[in-house]
C-alpha cells in the first residue's frame, strides 16, 4: 500500500505516526548521517491502514521490536519546508498522531530502517535535558509525563510571506 503523501499545490500533505517510547527518563528517537536533529520513530501512514496499525508497523520496522499501545497522546499539526532529497524546499503539512507505547521490560531496539533516501538511520535515547535539536520539540517537556487527555499542538515553519 501507497504512504498517505499527496502532492498538492507544490507542496505535500502528509498522514503521519509517531511512537512516544520512554524508558528510563529518556525517549527513543531516531537520527540519520544527513541530518543534525533527532525525530520520532515513526513515519506515514499507508492507505487502508487505521494510526494505530500504521504506529505498530513503524515501531517494528525501526526497533525490532513488536509492541502495542497504550493510548494517544498528541496530535501535532506541523507546517515546514522538506529537507531530503525528494521534497527539498517544499512546503510540507503534516498531520501526525503520537501514541505512547507499552514499553517491554527487556526492550533492546535494534535499528534496521532507512531515510527514504535509502540513508541509514539509528536509534538514540534522548534525555529532556540533551542540547541536541529534536523533533517534535515539545517531547522535551511533554513525552515522559504526557497528560491524561490528547494534547493538541501546532508547529508553524513557513516563511512570513506564505
Amino acid at each position: 500500500m501507497p504512504d498517505i503523501c499527496v502532492p498538492c499545490g507544490g507542496g505535500l500533505v502528509n498522514l503521519r505516526v509517531g511512537a512516544v517510547i520512554v524508558k528510563n527518563g529518556k525517549i527513543l528517537m531516531v537520527g540519520n548521517p544527513r541530518a543534525d536533529y533527532c525525530y520520532s520513530v515513526g513515519g506515514r501512514i499507508k492507505f487502508g491502514e487505521t494510526a494505530q496499525e500504521a504506529v505498530v508497523r513503524e515501531v517494528f520496522e525501526e526497533t525490532g521490536v513488536k509492541m502495542t499501545v497504550d493510548r494517544l497522546v498528541f496530535v501535532h499539526e506541523n507546517c515546514f519546508y522538506g529537507d531530503a532529497p525528494t521534497n527539498l524546499g517544499k512546503l510540507i503539512y503534516e498531520i501526525s498522531f503520537f501514541f505512547r507505547m507499552n514499553v517491554p521490560d527487556d526492550f533492546e531496539p535494534v535499528s534496521r530502517s532507512f531515510t527514504e533516501d535509502d540513508s541509514p538511520e539509528f536509534l538514540c535515547w534522548v534525555a529532556p535535558d540533551t542540547p541536541k535539536k529534536i523533533y517534535p520539540e515539545f517531547f522535551r517537556t511533554k513525552a515522559l509525563c504526557p497528560e491524561a487527555g490528547v494534547s493538541y499542538y501546532l508547529t508553524d515553519e513557513r516563511k512570513p510571506e506564505e
